[in-house]
């Protein structure tokens, strides 16, 4: 599989450009994903012109509006300079399939990042940066190095950048009602573990080469919407009875016993969610179904295998 494009604040990868002439070299990150990321590195500060070391900046409250200005110098305000940097880079954007952001900072904070309200601070804000590239950007996958470090967030992440690197192939390729049904068959069982996907059902129901554009732009906006929200083991354990329902015919009674349990083990947290996978792979090799077996629920990935191991 062809590395996935996804962007990345530059210290992250070990490049030297914080505040302070070091970085924040993430090795999970680099030693890991890097094996299956094209990571395209960015820093707004650096490239702005606040330079190598430089003085601080932050998020401060003023008039109701949240700046950014130098920590000592407050009348240097960097907002529009970073706002106008993140809407000029939309073009490098353009074929990414995520971002990984660094927490904490005022251009590049994805959530909670500190802003000081008379001197006091509180975890409130987004860094300027990240605010407009994720506004003008509403489809990327998003995640922050610190929360890389859930395993549920990580999977939830690497998943959703798939998936949409997978939908920018199908628009490269050309998109027809016929690939879009096929996109949305192969990923079903994905989207169900998210949440109920009956209102995309209804939606591509009347699809047709007249309104496939619009349909399709609505549909990939709500999908990449529901993958947001984190699978748990619950949703998990619905959508691996749903599987099983397939091969009802097909099992034994101690096949079928062993799938039963193994799945309700799953559910007890004693094993991963490899381990049921894996079994019902092995009996849908016996018993093969063409709408399971071109599923990406049981392979979405091949990277999966290693990375969703702990979950």
């Amino acid at each position: 599989m062809k590395k996935i494009p996804v962007g990345i604040s530059s210290c992250l990868l070990g490049e030297n450009v914080r505040f302070d002439g070091g970085h924040k070299r993430d090795s999970y990150i680099v030693g890991t994903l890097g094996e299956y990321f094209d990571f395209r590195p960015f820093c707004p500060e650096v490239a702005i012109g606040l330079g190598i070391p430089r003085p601080t900046v932050h998020l401060v409250k003023i008039n109701r509006q949240i700046r950014c200005v130098g920590g000592k110098d407050t009348d240097n305000d960097v907002t529009e300079r970073l706002q106008v940097y993140a809407s000029q880079e939309q073009a490098a954007f353009a074929d990414l399939c995520g971002y990984i952001l660094k927490k904490d900072s005022p251009s590049c904070g994805m959530e909670r990042v500190k802003v000081f309200t008379g001197g006091q601070p509180r975890k409130e804000g987004v860094g300027i940066y990240a605010a407009e590239m994720m506004r003008n950007n509403p489809l990327l996958p998003v995640e922050e190095e610190g929360r890389l470090g859930d395993a549920n967030l990580r999977g939830n992440f690497i998943q959703r950048v798939t998936i949409f690197y997978r939908w920018k192939q199908l628009l490269a390729k050309g998109l027809t009602v016929n690939s879009l049904m096929t996109f949305h068959t192969r990923h079903k069982l994905i989207i169900m573990s998210h949440a109920d996907d009956r209102e995309l059902g209804h939606k591509l129901a009347g699809i047709t080469k007249d309104n496939l554009a619009a349909v399709a732009g609505q549909y990939i906006s709500q999908v990449m919407a529901l993958l947001k929200i984190v699978v748990n083991r619950g949703n998990h354990v619905n959508v691996l009875q749903h599987i099983q329902g397939y091969l009802k015919k097909e099992l034994s009674a101690d096949d079928k016993a062993e799938l039963c349990g193994l799945i309700e083990r799953y559910r007890n947290g004693e094993v991963p969610l490899i381990v049921p996978l894996t079994l019902l792979k092995h009996n849908f090799r016996k018993s093969p179904d063409p709408y399971i077996e071109n599923s990406y629920y049981l392979s979405p990935y091949p990277q999966e295998l290693r990375l969703l191991n702990p979950l």
